[in-house]
């Protein structure tokens, strides 16, 4: 009896992780890619002391009331994760697209508004203050 007993445990546990294991992989391969932003892009970290002059003007100035832009975090020091480094891949292609040299890396703020780009907290200011 012991013995039909183990069987049957033995048998839902296998079942059970088979459907654990289908639901999880029916799930992995709906996920999809978050698109990519449309419009003024602004890349910074929290963690930029470059990146704070321009959140703080963006603050001071109410410029989230005026202008509808999307803000992306960038790895900044040793602050990385899979999100932070696909928003650094995006930041790169719309660098290379200004061609701008990217060799040594690319400074943030930085901002792309859909055509250009603008580098630094007073290039970044100034395409606000327009």
């Amino acid at each position: 009896m012991d013995k039909n007993i183990l069987i049957v445990i033995g048998v839902v546990v296998v079942v059970t992780a088979g459907i654990v294991g289908a639901v999880l992989l029916t799930n992995q391969n709906n996920i999809k890619p978050t698109p990519a932003p449309q419009g003024i892009v602004l890349f910074y970290s929290p963690d930029c002391p470059h990146c704070k002059v321009v959140e703080d003007f963006i603050s001071q100035n109410n410029i989230d009331q005026k202008v509808k832009y999307t803000r992306l975090e960038v790895p900044f020091g040793t602050k990385t994760s899979p999100e932070l480094q696909a928003n650094a891949e995006l930041a790169i292609k719309e660098a290379q697209a200004c061609k701008i040299d990217i060799s040594q890396g690319l400074s943030i703020p930085f901002l792309w508004d859909g055509k250009n780009c603008y580098i630094g907290e007073v290039d970044v200011i100034n395409f606000f203050k327009a």
